[in-house]
C-alpha cells in the first residue's frame, strides 16, 4: 500500500499496571486518524477497568478511581474502537506495550482485535534517532514539540502522531513510498540520524 493511500491511526493507552498477565487493565484510550497528512477522525475515553487503581499508578498518569467510576467498560466501547482500527495502519510509541493490552481487552469482551499492520515510533527512534533518551516526552521535547499532559492518552497520542510524521517526512525524502517500506525501516538502518532541536 502506498503511504499516500494509508489511514494511519496513532493510539495510546493508559493502564492500571505494566502487564495484563499481572492483572493490569486499560483505563484510558485515545486515537487520532489521518490520511494523506490530514486529520480524519479522533476518539478519546476513560474506561472503567473494573479494578482498583493503586496510588503509585495514579501518580504516573493522574487517573483516579473516582474519574473512572462512571466511565464505560471496555466491552461498551470495543465495537467503536474496532471500527476506528479497521483498515488502518496502527502507530504507537512502544507497540509491544499497547497492542497486547488491546488484544487482551478485546478478547475479554468476546471479540477479536482487528488485524492491523503496526508501526512503532520507539523502534524508529532506536533505529534512526539520536535523542538523549527514547521516551515519548523526551523525543517530543527534543524535536520542539510540546509534551504538556504527558502520560495522559490523548496528549501522548498527539506527541506520537507529531513524532511519526516527523520521521515519515525524512523517510519519504529518503525514498520510502509504501507502508511496507515503513515496516522495514523500523529495524533497517539507512544512514539517517534524526536528532532533536539543539
Amino acid at each position: 500500500m502506498y503511504i499516500k493511500d494509508a489511514k494511519f491511526v496513532c493510539l495510546d493507552t493508559e493502564t492500571t499496571g505494566l502487564s495484563f498477565p499481572r492483572g493490569g487493565r486499560i483505563c484510558e484510550v485515545a486515537l487520532l486518524a489521518s490520511q494523506a497528512g490530514k486529520r480524519i477522525d479522533s476518539y478519546n475515553t476513560l474506561i472503567n477497568p473494573e479494578m482498583y487503581i493503586a496510588p503509585d499508578i495514579t501518580a504516573i498518569h493522574g487517573i483516579t478511581n473516582e474519574m473512572v467510576a462512571d466511565a464505560p467498560f471496555f466491552r461498551d466501547i470495543a465495537l467503536t474502537l474496532s471500527e476506528h482500527l479497521e483498515n488502518s495502519i496502527l502507530v504507537c510509541h512502544n507497540v509491544d506495550f499497547d497492542v497486547p493490552f488491546l488484544k487482551y481487552e478485546f478478547e475479554n469482551a468476546g471479540l477479536k482485535m482487528p488485524e492491523v499492520t503496526t508501526l512503532d515510533t520507539l523502534k524508529f527512534a532506536r533505529t534512526h534517532g539520536c535523542f538523549t533518551r527514547n521516551r515519548l516526552g523526551i523525543i517530543a521535547q527534543e524535536l520542539g514539540f510540546s509534551c504538556e499532559g504527558w502520560h495522559r492518552a490523548m496528549a501522548d497520542t498527539v506527541m506520537a502522531e507529531k513524532i511519526f510524521y516527523h520521521f515519515l517526512k525524512h523517510f519519504m525524502q529518503s525514498g520510502a513510498q509504501t507502508v511496507e517500506d515503513l515496516v522495514e525501516l523500523q529495524t533497517k538502518k539507512i544512514g539517517l540520524k534524526i536528532t532533536g532541536v539543539r
